[in-house]
């Protein structure tokens, strides 16, 4: 199979809102009026993002998922996608359901895939996702007001344990343990949320890497701090089942790869927030206060600051390791 046959046969679908998308040397895209272009790029190394052998269709969702959930993140409506991908050898048995997957996501989200690049390599795809937002509704994490609640999507710490399991690390209910892996295969873009969102809450940011380290990020941004309330961080039936309780905290601070979203807004914008959660069919917990002492606490329900091993995921953790 030829590269060229591989994208007609495997990334060809009906574009539904681009000017010129599959099949020339560039996508044509015509933005809505009052409405900037949101872009962000990501990229998924096997071995390091994910197990080569992860189920193909899973995967495909995925890789479009955590692109989707940035431009949740900022409160945009995703548009367009560029895939490209790196192969071992073009093996349908691998492409069709991966791109089935892919391309379920897309029309899930009404996205089109406008182009992209095939080669042949070590298994990774990089992906580029653009969106639409009116430019003064935007999320962005230098927004955070001193006061703010803090707020967070869904439940925490699930697709960390999940790897665990994956790794074999950890043993326990054979259905939490499935419902943990399920979360880290196939991570939901919260959309429909960050949509609502724009123009209501004042930061946001999704959590890939951790709940601590993508809050500071926010943190840093805006120059403010934050005191978050271990015990109003929202739980999982699964993790609440788990035995490994210093695992459990540990994953809820600093695992990544949930996809929720993180996000701070008034105090008396809580009524607002909820109708905005219960629209997007999404559950919403306020964990938190935006406050003007520079750092992150995490405090127990005693008011005891809980020391945090592990922050969030780092790329270069390791080398950095090392060189030390």
């Amino acid at each position: 199979m030829s590269e060229f046959d591989l994208i007609r046969q495997f990334f060809t679908h009906p574009q539904r809102h681009t000017v010129l998308g599959v099949g020339d040397d560039a996508a044509l895209m015509q933005p809505r009026p009052g409405k900037v272009i949101a872009v962000s790029s990501d990229m998924l190394v096997a071995g390091r993002h994910f197990f080569p052998d992860t189920d193909p269709y899973r995967l495909g969702r995925k890789t479009l998922a955590v692109n989707l959930s940035d431009m949740a993140a900022m409160g945009a409506e995703p548009r367009w996608v560029t895939l490209s991908i790196a192969i071992p050898s073009a093996n349908p048995q691998w492409l069709k359901p991966f791109a089935q997957g892919f391309f379920d996501e897309a029309q899930a989200n009404d996205v089109d895939w406008v182009g992209g690049d095939t080669t042949s390599g070590p298994l990774n795809m990089s992906v580029t996702i653009m969106g639409e937002v009116s430019v003064d509704q935007a999320l962005r994490r230098d927004g955070a007001k001193l006061g703010d609640d803090i707020w967070v999507s869904g439940t925490i710490g699930d697709a960390a344990m999940g790897l665990a399991v994956l790794k074999n690390q950890v043993r326990f209910g054979s259905e939490d343990q499935d419902y943990c892996v399920r979360r880290l295969e196939q991570p939901i873009a919260r959309v429909d949320l960050g949509m609502q969102l724009a123009g209501l809450a004042h930061s946001a940011i999704d959590l890939s890497d951790g709940l601590m380290a993508d809050l500071d990020h926010i943190l840093k941004a805006s120059g403010k701090g934050a005191d978050l309330y271990f015990e109003k961080l929202p739980i999982s039936a699964a993790l609440k089942n788990c035995p490994y309780s210093a695992q459990v905290r540990e994953v809820m601070l600093g695992g990544g790869d949930d996809y929720e979203l993180c996000f701070t807004a008034s105090a008396d914008s809580e009524e607002a927030i909820q109708k905005a959660a219960s629209y997007a069919h999404t559950p919403v917990t306020k964990i938190g206060k935006v406050v003007s002492a520079l750092g992150l606490r995490v405090m127990d329900a005693n008011g005891n600051q809980v020391i945090v091993k592990r922050s969030g995921f780092d790329h270069f953790a390791e080398q950095l390791a090392q060189q030390q």
